[in-house]
């Protein structure tokens, strides 16, 4: 079992390799929660992922040892750059398999590092499945994600600096896919203060660690779907789940919504890029899911490799979520001047119309009339609703 000294020989391999990121208190996640709330900005590490920490412990732990000729990993993304990087500072060949789904930015990344990317499977376990075969094929060495202990040793570095920053946390929440992180993370801290929390949050279309957690064996997820593709794991390891069911406190979920709302408030409240895997923990506490109520609470947020253009998705999802855009449906004459008095109302009411599209062909629609389709900004679900009570005053039916 990992002990105080496997961690710190870990963060003495990484001290001239990682970025040093100290906590970031925030005042607005601090009022809309109720807890004094501290933000662990692993989107800012270096490869864009916490995910650094581990692959290169582990690399350069095996180089140190000798014999270590090639490497081989599986991952959606963030594992993939860690394992590229370190492969590359000591030139040493990396191969990477990454489920066809990965990001394009992170396939990029990981090209750029210097790994020969092969694309494979729909998931990670299928990803997993192919790298393995190519292991035995070549003769390298598999780089686990998050099944070894010289990976969780890396990823468990985190702990130290957390307490070093802010030594009476109360409770410490964190992102939750094979478990390799959470599993690092608690087993360090608990070996410190076993007094500090630690919360593991997955994906609620991805909840294996949830429904294994307390249990003699792994129970994996029959599928995963959610937007946190670096947590969409069927299984944990066998390994982290040994950690997390010794040291980890409680396990929660949240959604996909939840996540994307976090996402959109992290953008807008801190100007931080967060993948959704790494907005989870953010998620968990501006959604009630752990009582945190009065206490110190540190939310690490993972990783921010999120391809831009699914940036684009996520906003309009948090923004829906959030009620700041509003979708209505409504039957009007199909005559000049009915789209402008609309629009005037919408106006009046200081909404902003960003969509609009008629519908003249629906079956029961009677002829002369149109069913209008609008999607409106507006400040929040008090804003929405006084449009909408203004329109039903002024005669239109809202359809649902």
């Amino acid at each position: 079992m990992l002990t105080i000294n496997d961690f710190q020989a870990a963060a003495d391999r990484l001290k001239t390799v990682i970025h040093r990121i100290p906590l970031s208190s925030s005042k607005t996640f601090s009022e809309m929660s109720g807890a004094e709330v501290y933000l662990k900005y692993e989107n800012q590490q270096k490869t864009g992922s916490f995910k650094v920490r581990g692959a290169y412990n582990k690399i350069m732990k095996r180089y140190e040892e000798g014999g270590l000729q090639a490497v081989v990993a599986s991952s959606a993304g963030n594992h993939a750059q860690g394992v590229a990087f370190a492969a590359s500072r000591i030139g040493v060949p990396a191969t990477i398999v990454m489920p066809r789904s990965t990001p394009i930015a992170k396939v990029s990344a990981t090209k750029g590092y210097g790994a020969k990317v092969v694309l494979h499977g729909a998931i990670y376990d299928e990803a997993y499945a192919k790298a393995c075969e190519i292991v035995e094929a070549e003769g390298a060495e598999l780089i686990h994600p998050f099944d070894d202990e010289d990976v969780i040793a890396g990823q468990g570095t985190i702990a130290l600096e957390i307490l070093s920053d802010l030594p009476f946390v109360d409770m410490v929440l964190v992102p939750a896919g094979g478990g390799g992180l959470v599993a690092g993370i608690a087993a360090c801290i608990k070996q410190i203060n076993p007094r500090i929390q630690v919360i593991g949050v997955q994906a609620a279309g991805a909840p294996a660690i949830v429904h294994s957690f307390g249990k003699e064996t792994i129970q994996p997820s029959a599928s995963v779907h959610t937007i946190a593709d670096g947590i969409a794991v069927k299984n944990p390891g066998q390994t982290t789940m040994q950690y997390i069911n010794q040291y980890v406190d409680q396990m929660v979920t949240v959604t996909d919504a939840e996540i994307a709302e976090a996402i959109l408030l992290l953008l807008e409240r801190t100007k931080q890029v967060v993948e959704p895997a790494g907005a989870t923990p953010l998620a968990a506490v501006l959604h009630n899911k752990v009582d945190i109520r009065g206490k110190k609470v540190c939310c690490v947020l993972s990783g921010g490799n999120i391809d831009v253009s699914f940036i684009h998705k996520v906003v309009e999802k948090g923004l829906i979520t959030r009620c700041r855009q509003l979708k209505i449906s409504t039957v009007m004459p199909d005559i000049p001047g009915a789209l402008e008095r609309f629009a005037h109302l919408v106006a009046a009411e200081n909404a902003n119309i960003i969509l609009v599209q008629h519908d003249r062909i629906k079956a029961d629609l009677d002829i002369g009339d149109a069913i209008l389709h609008v999607v409106c900004e507006v400040s929040g679900k008090e804003h929405g609703q006084r449009l909408l009570d203004t329109l039903r005053r002024e005669g239109y039916q809202i359809l649902d």
